[in-house]
């Protein structure tokens, strides 16, 4: 079957094509980003993003930009099917990998599975293999995962606080050799000046990060960005006020959590009741 010809010449991958209509309306219209903001009560460089490509923004930004532009349904269809086209996942996290390895200050939240920067060769290739990787590809994954910790290593390093749920400690891996192995590395992370790991136990209850994982990245120019994923998809997250909100439960969570040196006790201790298993 013959491939279906292009007729305009512009990109036929879902967000590329949002992005380019809408540089197209604006620059068909004779208004700057800037006017653009003014007129429609947003930040002009949310609009340069949206432009870009390096976010969707909101169904309310994509409503009003309809209206300005008088072209009803259009933009919110196409915002629609960028939002489900999956991949722009690994685009999203491809640019995560580039503002992380920038990044002046890192804070994370997780639900059931420790940070790939703090992961043994042991625990990575376990959880990778239990989400579908095989031979040459869980191999260069474990590699590229390892790669990663050299980010909290050597002198000059950025500050990494991140908040375990207790599940994440109750999932052991199935060889006890080595989860007692990636136990005994957390523990010896915690104590490095650079590194904060706090527990949330099950018993505080209800709480706002619940349903994903949660990375914040400080950069050098001040602003912060976040990254949520869960086991199918991520998104990166650079708006303002949505960051803000995320920034502000996650405050909320740190306060419920256990105090570092109460958090590594708690790590040691289920250490301690992996070593007493194996022994009897």
């Amino acid at each position: 079957m013959p491939q279906r010809r292009a007729i305009t010449g512009r990109s036929q991958e879902p967000r590329q094509r949002f992005a380019e209509e809408l540089r197209t309306l604006r620059r068909t219209s004779g208004i700057s980003l800037r006017q653009l903001g003014e007129r429609l009560g947003w930040d002009w460089s949310l609009f340069g993003k949206m432009e870009k490509g390096e976010t969707l923004g909101s169904p309310e930004v994509v409503q009003a930009l309809e209206t300005h532009y008088k072209m009803p349904g259009l933009l919110l269809a196409l915002w629609e099917l960028a939002a489900g086209d999956h991949t722009q996942f690994r685009e999203q996290y491809r640019r995560y990998m580039a503002l992380e390895a920038e990044a002046v200050s890192l804070w994370h939240f997780a639900v059931s599975v420790l940070p790939g920067l703090l992961q043994t060769p042991g625990y990575a290739r376990e959880v990778l293999t239990a989400g579908g990787l095989r031979g040459k590809e869980l191999d260069q994954q474990v590699e590229a995962r390892m790669g990663r910790r050299e980010l909290l290593q050597g002198e000059d390093v950025p500050p990494f606080r991140t908040i375990l749920s207790e599940a994440v400690l109750r999932t052991p891996l199935r060889d006890a050799g080595e989860w007692r192995g990636q136990l005994d590395y957390l523990a010896e992370m915690a104590e490095r000046p650079n590194v904060t790991v706090q527990v949330l136990l099950q018993c505080a209850g209800v709480h706002g990060l619940m349903s994903a994982d949660m990375w914040y990245l400080l950069l050098p120019e001040g602003r912060t960005v976040a990254y949520t994923e869960n086991g199918y998809k991520g998104e990166l997250i650079e708006e303002a006020g949505p960051v803000v909100r995320l920034q502000k439960t996650y405050d909320a969570v740190r306060d419920l959590a256990l105090h570092p040196a109460e958090s590594r006790k708690f790590i040691l201790q289920m250490l301690e009741e992996v070593t007493c298993d194996q022994s009897t």
